[in-house]
């Protein structure tokens, strides 16, 4: 049964965040809020947690997980970055853009995309997101919480706890979030391709 923590979404709860960050240490798959859409996170190495994501979501070994950075220094930790790229991503963070990187050997093996060795990476403009990963100290791993075969992700913390009662150890809500993921920008080859338009304005990119 998942753990159901109601959060305020401009000044979190120091409490609150410290006691779901304690769980996600523990191994907890949590679902919580951001800038974009509700997500799917845990730890980088908890491989549980990135397996309950793929069976939630039903996902294969091409997707792109996504590491929620806190910040550029974090976020540089994960990801290759030249000059022209760093400035582009730079921009426009942070917000609702998820970057396609060639990741660094920090990320494990089991995160990247199988022929690309890439990774997602994004730095979120959200007061509970940041202050999750703020206390947490590293990225969370992360999907969008979209399930199969619905067009749209689910938007209320109470209705993600009564479907995913059974697979999730934690919701984490702050009110309502948006419907619309984020842009996502494939900076792999050095230049922008835009592969999914969202809620990032994508005309910085095209």
């Amino acid at each position: 049964m998942a753990k159901y923590f109601d959060v305020h979404p401009e000044t979190p709860q120091p409490r609150t965040i410290s006691t779901v960050v304690a769980s996600i240490r523990d191994g907890a798959l949590i679902a919580y809020p951001t800038d974009s859409c509700f997500a799917l996170g845990c730890r980088l190495d908890n491989r549980d947690g990135l397996d309950r994501i793929r069976t939630i979501r039903r996902l294969d070994d091409r997707h792109h997980f996504t590491l929620m950075c806190q910040d550029f220094a974090q976020l540089g930790k994960f990801a290759q970055l030249d000059n022209n790229v760093f400035r582009a991503v730079k921009a426009a963070t942070p917000g609702s853009y998820t970057f396609i990187l060639p990741a660094t050997k920090e990320v494990p093996r089991r995160l990247l995309h199988p022929k690309k060795k890439t990774v997602g990476v994004r730095i979120p403009d959200h007061a509970v997101t940041q202050a999750l990963l703020a206390e947490l100290g590293e990225p969370l791993v992360s999907s969008t919480l979209l399930l199969p075969d619905e067009e749209e992700p689910m938007t209320q913390g109470w209705e993600i706890k009564e479907r995913l009662d059974h697979v999730l150890d934690a919701v984490v809500d702050s009110g309502d979030c948006g419907t619309v993921p984020t842009t996502v920008v494939d900076f792999s080859d050095g230049v922008p391709e835009i592969v999914r338009y969202g809620a990032g304005d994508p005309e910085r990119f095209e």
